[in-house]
């Protein structure tokens, strides 16, 4: 089995600390969410894996090799970043056909089958200009070449930014497919994260330059739960359990809980228990308190 490696990943610009000693490895035959607020350092931790940017500490590495300009170990990887285009943008008077030659040259492992099926799929006309592309259009672009690169690691930032439910939905079932005929390993970074959590096999979730917590999605949901009622009963029942996002409602309270494996909400108080989904969590985890 493969693995990406990060170990003590830090990226400071001046004085200003982006990513904090970031240790993370990655399986190789997974599908990662990669989730956090914006500035969490989403991008940048994405970049600092595939050579895109320099690590100012620590290291980075793919089965004991060291990914900073090794071109042996960067064959492995795509990073196909969200497209923002301004209009003074170098690539904005980039034809489509003249991004994708790029691509293909950069990209040792290139489909240019994939391409072509996937240029047809997404409707996407090769003479375009990409400053002339709809953000829909520059998404399906961003999905194109992470799927016709066939890197055995392929980060994706916000590949459905912009696309309608129907072209998002496509998305998913594109990225299971290929997901499930070749094993390749996939990290989503997105902020629409409930839609996205179906296909999450571990989620990553990544708070102000520090990894909160990498675990099995759908084991992490199953130990959330959103309790409420009165303040008092509230406290009794989630006492020694780690609370986060409080809610308080006059003389009523809401918290969402993350159970400790084993462990459940105390028995015997008059409140409402819930499950929780992804979403909910992340904004519990990463959100601020409410009092009203």
């Amino acid at each position: 089995m493969s693995k990406l490696v990060c170990e003590n990943l830090t990226k400071q610009y001046g004085h200003k600390t982006v990513l904090d000693h970031i240790n993370l490895t990655l399986e190789s035959g997974k599908i990662y969410g990669l989730i956090g607020r914006n500035g969490a350092g989403k991008t940048t931790l994405l970049s600092l894996m595939s050579n895109q940017n320099p690590i100012s500490a620590g290291t980075a590495t793919i089965d004991g090799q060291r990914i900073w300009e090794n071109p042996k170990a960067l064959s492995r990887i795509c990073f196909s970043r969200e497209l923002n285009l301004s209009a003074e943008s170098a690539l904005s008077s980039y034809t489509l056909k003249a991004y994708l030659r790029a691509a293909e040259t950069y990209l040792p492992h290139w489909d240019k089958d994939m391409a072509g099926r996937l240029l047809e799929l997404f409707g996407l006309e090769k003479k375009k200009k990409l400053g002339k592309l709809s953000k829909g259009m520059l998404s399906m672009v961003t999905i194109l070449v992470a799927m016709a690169s066939k890197a055995e690691f392929t980060f994706l930032d916000e590949p459905v930014a912009g696309l309608d439910v129907v072209a998002r939905e496509q998305f998913y079932q594109l990225l299971l497919e290929e997901y499930t005929e070749t094993g390749r390993t996939f990290v989503l970074s997105t902020h629409i994260i409930e839609e996205a959590a179906d296909v999450m096999e571990e989620v990553i979730i990544l708070d102000r330059g520090k990894i909160l917590l990498k675990e099995n999605t759908q084991e992490l949901v199953d130990r959330a739960r959103y309790v409420t009622g009165l303040a008092d009963q509230v406290d009794c029942a989630t006492a020694g359990l780690p609370c986060h996002h409080v809610e308080n409602i006059g003389r009523s309270k809401a918290v969402t809980v993350l159970l400790p494996a084993g462990e459940d909400i105390n028995p015997g108080y008059d409140v409402t228990v819930q499950p929780v989904n992804l979403q909910k969590l992340f904004v519990a985890l990463c959100g601020e308190e409410v009092h009203r």
